[in-house]
């Protein structure tokens, strides 16, 4: 049942415009530079590729200095996964063609189906926060009324798809290990996504067989694996924490407004400039849902010209770390809650003074 009972959208502090005339303003932004984004590219590709190639060669010598090579190279992986990213937006080049080449370049290395990453990321932009609409493309995340309603075995499924070791470490290996190998959500929606997946996985094969052939096993445990699982869970937990975060935006269908959802809905990561730098600001989420076409590049300028969105939804590293604990959206006190805060609501409801 929908709760009406609170106003669904945030007002605008008095500084900041409404969320949807933030359009008109960000549109100056969406235009790429193809020489700046080919740079981006290549300080991108070309670490990772040298940094790969010194993996494979220290681990004659040294497993540990392998792997902690590898740990590194994560970063530039996770990098490759933000221009992927952007290609998917059509943001990264002007020509739409190049971007989606680009990004189906990528998405092998990345172990991500482009074609059918771009149509679920798609989804995601297009409902973010909308409470009916999800399951595709996002986190999955219970309202408390949803959680109490189910099983006790319902309950204990969510709470260990909720638990940080599945969160952050299972989960990522077998999103990108196993469910990237068939396109999820897509199966009966046409051939392009079969062929997007089977093509990832065909070309992924012939580089890791190239990879055991020349460099032998350890080459593909010792470095491409744990490059790949590192770069996996790091993404995993910027994604999670662009939307599950206390303050954050759900509702349903019928009051729930897109451009709200996303400045409200998304935050501000704000990280060191070594993070940033490897994220590709992905951490300006609140910026770009409002207006994915523009290139990641770009993202700080926005930041640097309208002060008034720095502080929008702005966490720092140290304060995200406590949003592992946020489970369940309250609709009541409109917050992201933990499994105990959520339990103390009910008992209080349950048994009013």
């Amino acid at each position: 049942m929908t709760d009406n009972t609170h106003a669904t959208t945030q007002p605008a502090p008095h500084n900041i415009p409404a969320a949807r005339d933030w359009i008109r303003i960000l549109a100056k932004y969406r235009e790429p530079d193809s020489l700046r984004s080919t740079f981006e590219l290549g300080i991108s590709v070309i670490p990772f590729i040298a940094l790969w190639v010194l993996a494979c060669w220290v681990a004659q010598y040294s497993y540990l200095g392998a792997f902690l090579i590898s740990a590194v190279n994560g970063g530039f992986l996770l990098r490759l996964f933000c221009i992927q990213h952007d290609c998917g937006h059509g943001s990264f080049f002007g020509n739409r063609n190049v971007s989606d080449w680009v990004g189906r370049a990528l998405g092998v290395v990345t172990l991500t189906p482009y074609d059918v990453w771009r149509r679920t990321h798609s989804i995601h932009h297009s409902h973010a926060g909308d409470l009916d609409h999800r399951g595709i493309g996002d986190v999955m995340t219970l309202t408390t009324e949803e959680y109490h309603q189910r099983t006790a075995f319902g309950r204990f499924l969510y709470r260990a798809y909720r638990h940080p070791i599945v969160m952050f470490g299972l989960g990522p290996s077998y999103i990108f290990l196993l469910q990237n190998r068939l396109p999820f959500g897509l199966m009966t929606q046409g051939k392009s996504y079969w062929i997007s997946a089977m093509g990832t996985n065909f070309c992924t094969a012939a580089i890791m067989a190239t990879i055991v052939y020349f460099g032998g096993w350890q080459a593909l445990f010792l470095v491409a694996l744990p490059t790949t699982l590192i770069a996996a869970s790091v993404g995993v937990w910027l994604f999670y924490i662009q939307h599950q975060f206390e303050q954050t935006q759900w509702d349903h269908s019928e009051d729930w407004q897109l451009h709200e959802a996303a400045l409200y809905g998304s935050s501000h990561y704000d990280l060191p400039p070594i993070l940033r730098w490897f994220s590709a600001n992905i951490g300006i989420h609140h910026v770009h849902h409002l207006y994915s076409r523009i290139p990641f590049y770009r993202l700080s300028e926005v930041l640097r010209d309208h002060e008034e969105l720095v502080d929008c939804n702005r966490m720092t590293l140290m304060e995200s770390f406590k949003c592992a604990r946020l489970d369940l959206w309250d609709a009541g006190s409109r917050k992201l809650v933990s499994f105990a805060a959520a339990h103390q609501l009910r008992k209080a409801a349950e048994n009013p003074a």
